[in-house]
């Protein structure tokens, strides 16, 4: 008996099938330009929402303490603090990226006066982007009972937020008024520079 089949009896092409070289090739050249367009545009999306979540972190905290302000009738300071439980004063608290503090000022001091009185902590950012304000010293902003911001000694505070590159396509904003109105910003509009 016969061990081999005919084409017919068992209904296969008895061919070696598998890509030729050519095919190989081409599908990698596809590849390849699929990967330079979308690289760069990854980055730019990896990027962009980065810097929106910090700028997005120190808006949210301050529409907080704002709001702690109005409801319990009495300051709230935001400051930059790298340690979490204090004040980084006027001379090292221009470097927001280190974190912030919120925490209820009673006394309109410099630093947490009491146990308890922290009520938010930001850490440092996990990358190498800067958080410094434009044109000014700015260590801390206190918002009174009525919700109106203490901004030292300007109308209007600017913070800049730059990636480790500083591309200014990637610049962010954060404008305080003495008002107490926030606003962020790209690069490019109003004073965002």
């Amino acid at each position: 008996m016969d061990h081999r089949m005919s084409k017919a009896a068992t209904g296969f092409n008895l061919t070696e099938a598998g890509f030729t070289l050519t095919e190989m090739v081409i599908v990698m050249a596809i590849v390849a330009i699929l990967m330079a367009i979308g690289v760069p545009s990854f980055k730019y999306v990896t990027t962009s929402n980065r810097l929106s979540t910090e700028v997005n972190g120190l808006l949210g905290d301050l529409q907080y303490a704002r709001s702690e302000a109005i409801k319990e009738g009495l300051p709230v300071t935001v400051c930059s603090s790298n340690s979490g439980t204090d004040c980084d004063g006027l001379n090292n608290g221009n470097d927001w990226q280190g974190g912030w503090i919120v925490f209820l000022n009673p006394n309109s001091a410099l630093h947490p006066q009491y146990p308890g009185s922290v009520i938010r902590v930001q850490t440092a950012f996990s990358s190498a982007d800067t958080f410094e304000p434009l044109n000014t010293n700015l260590s801390a902003i206190t918002f009174n009972r009525e919700g109106y911001a203490t901004t030292q000694n300007a109308a209007t505070v600017t913070l800049l937020l730059h990636d480790s590159t500083a591309n200014a396509a990637w610049t962010r904003c954060l404008a305080i008024s003495s008002v107490g109105m926030l606003a962020t910003q790209r690069a490019g509009v109003g004073n965002c520079s």
